[in-house]
């Protein structure tokens, strides 16, 4: 079967889900550290594209307006258990194969960190278990495995069209960035286990964006509330926000790059929206300068965001795709389809109630 450029969206939308707790409130969220844990791996479930809604009039004259596509999960996917633990990121290679970050036997729960952040397990040496693996698009076979004894609490996964990988570990509070077939990182953000919030340090960082031309964006997501930017070669170029900038954040959870507008979107978790400032990637004379903010009462907790793919590996589309978690018993879980542009939710989304079933 052939390989349609349409996986990468698919798995990108995959990745949203992978880090969000979607489904039975009551069950869904640790009430400790506000991480959502997982009885079952997402993995489960890789998601393709539905069709849209096409323009027209329906049989009782009705106007059909038309939406874009949303995910859809596939059923009997994988053919057999992986045999995950708590399933932290997905993203996809250019082979457009799924690669997904796993803790393994570890788990975040209280007694994970103290009250000033330092992870309380480092006794117990790196995962044993491999924690990247690729997958096979058609069946969910483990192709490649790696990560075993390097990392301590999985958080963030980014690969981008070089097949570079990036990772975050909230335990170590660092960031990873390792080459295709390499075990040791090429660029290593922030210091082993020593939380901060200088230039040289990180603390508990999320997530990370890379754009084409190299620049990388890390969401210092649990603690600092900030996103750091970085050359290709790992110089700091800017902090964001900035001290003269308008902008708070608190637990930016996930990044969307979306080139063609210059725009940085991020998950903005506890402030419950979408936030996306310039990302500085080229001029934007004549454009509007400030942040463009999404946020509307049904919003709910936001723990991921994904941009849709145009072109293999180039974000240069205007949507992007968020998915909320466990905010309150009255507010469902969901998929949000958001035009940043204009500022708006264009559509709501979830996959069937039977495959949603997560601590």
């Amino acid at each position: 079967m052939a390989l349609r450029t349409d996986l990468v969206f698919c798995t990108a939308i995959f990745m949203l889900l992978t880090g969000i707790c979607i489904a039975y409130p009551d069950l869904g969220f640790h009430q400790f550290h506000r991480e959502p844990l997982f009885t079952r791996s997402e993995v489960d479930q890789l998601l393709e594209i539905s069709r849209p809604t096409r323009e027209g009039t329906g049989q009782s004259g009705e106007s059909i307006v038309e939406k874009p596509a949303v995910p859809q999960a596939v059923k009997n996917w994988p053919a057999e258990d992986l045999k995950l633990g708590q399933v932290t990121a997905v993203s996809v290679n250019s082979a457009l194969q799924p690669v997904i970050f796993h803790r393994a036997d570890r788990e975040w729960d209280r007694n994970t960190f103290n009250m000033s952040h330092h992870y309380l397990h480092s006794n117990l040496g790196p995962i044993a278990d491999h924690t990247v693996l690729t997958l096979d698009p058609s069946n969910g076979k483990v192709l490649e495995k790696w990560g075993a004894n390097a990392f301590y609490m999985p958080h963030g996964l980014t690969i981008d069209r070089h097949d570079n990988y990036f990772l975050t570990d909230v335990g170590m509070h660092q960031a990873f960035k390792f080459k295709r077939g390499q075990n040791i990182p090429t660029l290593v953000f922030g210091e082993l286990f020593v939380p901060g919030s200088d230039h040289g340090h990180l603390c508990k960082p999320t997530s990370i964006a890379v754009a084409s031309t190299g620049e990388i964006f890390i969401a210092d997501g649990y603690c600092n509330s900030r996103i750091l930017k970085y050359n290709a070669a790992g110089g700091l170029l800017r902090v964001i926000p900035s001290p003269s900038e308008f902008l708070s954040l608190q637990v930016p959870h996930s990044l969307a790059l979306i080139e063609s507008t210059d725009r940085l979107c991020i998950a903005d978790r506890e402030n419950m929206r979408v936030v996306c400032p310039r990302a500085g990637l080229y001029s934007v004379k004549g454009r509007k300068e400030s942040e463009l903010t999404i946020q509307q009462p049904d919003m709910g907790r936001l723990f991921a965001v994904a941009a849709k793919v145009q072109f293999v590996f180039i974000f240069s589309g205007k949507l992007i795709y968020a998915v909320n978690g466990f905010t309150n018993q009255m507010l469902p879980v969901q998929g949000l389809t958001i035009d940043p542009e204009s500022e708006t939710v264009i559509d709501h989304w979830s996959p069937e109630a039977v495959y949603i079933q997560f601590l």
